[in-house]
């Protein structure tokens, strides 16, 4: 498939995401790979396919003591720039200076370049940089805990269709009407620039009775009027910060372009709270809810029909022609 927006900078991952010593499996533009964080924290990543046989690295194994992945197939072993990791039994003739384990002098597995900051790993998925990785991520979660992550699937839908739906602020009212009784959804203090945007929502919501309470607490913490604020970094991340009585959650919903009608989610959620024992009682139910935000998107966006001019105009909906413009203009920011 040809690349979607080349250039971009991709959020593939944190690091909680991948374990320690576990191979784990992305998909970016059509291409498989395959990610590993060893006990010191250095992160790997290789295109997924064995350049013996083509097996699926990620069904390997990491070898701890030299931070190299194993293929399933035939065991041979590949360091993270993809050199063949040489093992006594693969050498014709041992020599005095060739006893110990060496790697190959060129790599014949082709890695994947990745960038990471803090916890967040990205990547431009080995194509010319055209946009800066935003600041975003680690200035908003700073002096913040992680709650964990939500919503990590694969939705079937274009990249297009998937980016649309976080800067529809309509549809919240219809696919999100359940459990939160939303209302009412006012925003105001809309700004751009380049690939940047913000805006302020107010939500206003119906009541949830003390049995809707009982089966999910966080609808007790959540007040009848809040504000959320958006911030936007075309084309990756939705940030969403939310002012509750008990604090602010952060969510982060990521999303990027796994194939031309496929496209990765997951949400990472922080919390910044004065009740830091409130987290670990609240977290299950937490990430159940924004689970449950993702699932209500995709299961709308699997069902769309396939895209006409639309007939009617709803409000504020130059914020999501914002981003249409921007992907169908890559990479020019629209200044």
């Amino acid at each position: 498939m040809a690349p979607i927006l080349p250039g971009a900078p991709w959020l593939i991952a944190h690091r909680t995401m991948l374990g320690v010593n576990q191979p784990y499996k992305i998909t970016l533009n059509g291409i498989d790979y395959v990610l590993w964080q060893s006990a010191d924290g250095k992160v790997s990543a290789l295109e997924n396919s064995c350049p013996h046989m083509q097996a699926p690295l990620s069904s390997g194994w990491i070898c701890r003591d030299r931070n190299t992945i194993a293929c399933p197939f035939h065991a041979l072993e590949f360091d993270s720039t993809g050199r063949l990791f040489k093992l006594e039994s693969l050498k014709p003739e041992p020599t005095k200076r060739q006893s110990s384990p060496q790697s190959s002098a060129k790599p014949v597995a082709n890695p994947l370049e990745i960038i990471v900051k803090g916890d967040f790993i990205w990547t431009y998925g080995n194509h010319t940089p055209k946009l800066e990785i935003p600041t975003l991520h680690e200035a908003v979660t700073a002096e913040s805990t992680l709650v964990g992550v939500a919503g990590d699937r694969t939705l079937k839908a274009p990249f297009l269709n998937a980016i649309a739906i976080n800067y529809d602020f309509n549809h919240a009212t219809g696919t999100h009407r359940h459990p939160l009784k939303i209302q009412q959804v006012n925003t105001s203090h809309y700004k751009e620039n380049g690939h940047h945007s913000s805006v302020t929502q107010e939500i206003i919501r119906g009541h949830n009775s003390w049995l809707e309470k009982l089966k999910d607490p966080t609808l007790a913490l959540t007040p009848r009027r809040y504000i959320n604020q958006f911030e936007y970094t075309f084309p990756s991340t939705n940030c969403i910060t939310a002012d509750l009585p008990v604090g602010q959650i952060i969510s982060l919903f990521i999303l990027y372009p796994e194939r031309e009608t496929q496209t990765r989610s997951f949400v990472l959620v922080f919390a910044k709270t004065p009740y830091p024992w409130l987290i670990p009682l609240m977290r299950s139910q937490t990430l159940k809810a924004f689970s449950l935000v993702v699932e209500q998107d995709a299961d709308i966006l699997q069902q769309l029909y396939k895209r006409e001019t639309p007939k009617i105009r709803l409000p504020k909906e130059e914020i999501m022609f914002r981003a249409k413009k921007l992907y169908h203009s890559w990479p020019d920011p629209l200044l």
